[in-house]
């Protein structure tokens, strides 16, 4: 120990060892350790690939869930609006053969869920092709 302490008396040019207790000399050293290891986490977490691609990952999902409810938004707006648009602009004649017009809509509508549930590999193949043209796109825009 008298070793030691004469080294670190020896080692600071101020003499500032003198001034100082050993208990306060191990306290500075335990904290400067403590910051030692925290730097040292720090890296481990930035030298980490795996987990930043993980973390990059995620956040780019919720990234593209976030624009995804934000446009969906948007569109039921802009359909509102549209639609009120418009009924104001329709006479009431044409008003009237709108729900014929509902009708068909309806009938298309089910024929191309039939025809999605009847061929489910090139459906499925739309979905991911559509789905790598949203995340490309978001990603590219970056």
């Amino acid at each position: 120990m008298a070793e030691r302490r004469a080294k670190t008396e020896a080692a600071t040019p101020t003499g500032d060892a003198e001034e100082k207790s050993p208990e306060q000399i191990e306290a500075e050293i335990e904290a400067t350790r403590e910051e030692l290891g925290d730097t040292v986490g720090e890296l481990a977490d930035k030298a980490d690939v795996k987990k930043q691609a993980k973390r990059k990952v995620s956040e780019t999902k919720a990234k593209a869930t976030a624009k995804k409810n934000e446009v969906k938004q948007a569109a039921t707006a802009k359909k509102q609006s549209v639609a009120g648009n418009v009924k104001k602009a329709t006479p009431e004649s044409a008003q009237e053969g709108a729900p014929q017009a509902s009708q068909a809509a309806q009938q298309v509508s089910a024929k191309a869920t039939q025809a999605a549930r009847e061929n489910p590999i090139p459906t499925v193949a739309i979905g991911a092709f559509g789905g790598g043209l949203l995340i490309g796109w978001i990603l590219g825009r970056r």
